[in-house]
């Protein structure tokens, strides 16, 4: 205890009643003493809470994103049979002509039996103008220069006896469809070379 007029003040122990907590928690870091293990500064819990609030939004961020590209994906992959849906009917539209003149051929074939090649010719008329339409014109020259990008060497012969120049296309065995960039099939050829070469 404290003399009368001296000039310390009196201290209470902590637990006592009408001891200031935060005076003591003062006293405590002034005296040197560590804090329990796992407290953390008021501080720090604030910087805690905020990092775990950034985290919890970058979170949902996160999932919402994912979830976007993956309905991204299902539209696209919708989008993507609907549009091979569409060339389908396209291509199948464009060839009802040919079933048509093919039935109308056969209604007549009964008739006259030389109207089934005139028939025939007009089917193939009416099927290249298809393909035609389609982009695939038809390639089947003879005499042009061999170019591997259209057509397809199944054969050699001789350029004196095909009478076309060496390094030419002699005959086409199959036609080829479409351009050298964009081709269904290339054109199967015999190409003429000079005998020994």
């Amino acid at each position: 205890m404290a003399e009368p007029g001296s000039k310390t003040p009196s201290v209470r122990p902590l637990g006592s009643p009408g001891a200031d907590p935060e005076a003591a928690e003062a006293a405590a870091h002034r005296e040197g003493e560590v804090p329990r293990e796992g407290a953390l500064a008021p501080a720090e819990d604030a910087a805690e809470v905020q990092l775990q609030q950034a985290l919890d939004v970058a979170e949902d961020r996160w999932r919402r994103v994912a979830a976007d590209l993956d309905n991204l994906r299902k539209r696209y992959a919708r989008e993507v049979a609907r549009e091979r849906e569409n060339e389908r009917e396209l291509v199948a539209s464009a060839f009802l002509p040919v079933l048509d003149a093919i039935d109308r051929a056969l209604e007549h074939a009964a008739a006259d039996p030389r109207s089934i090649v005139e028939g025939i010719r007009a089917l193939r008329d009416q099927a290249l103008a298809v393909f035609a339409g389609l982009g695939y014109e038809r390639e089947d020259e003879r005499g042009v220069p061999f170019d591997p990008a259209r057509h397809e060497v199944v054969g050699v012969v001789d350029a004196d006896g095909a009478g076309t120049p060496p390094g030419s296309v002699a005959a086409v065995v199959r036609p080829g469809y479409g351009a050298p960039g964009r081709q269904l099939r290339p054109a199967a050829v015999t190409v003429a070379q000079r005998q020994g070469s």
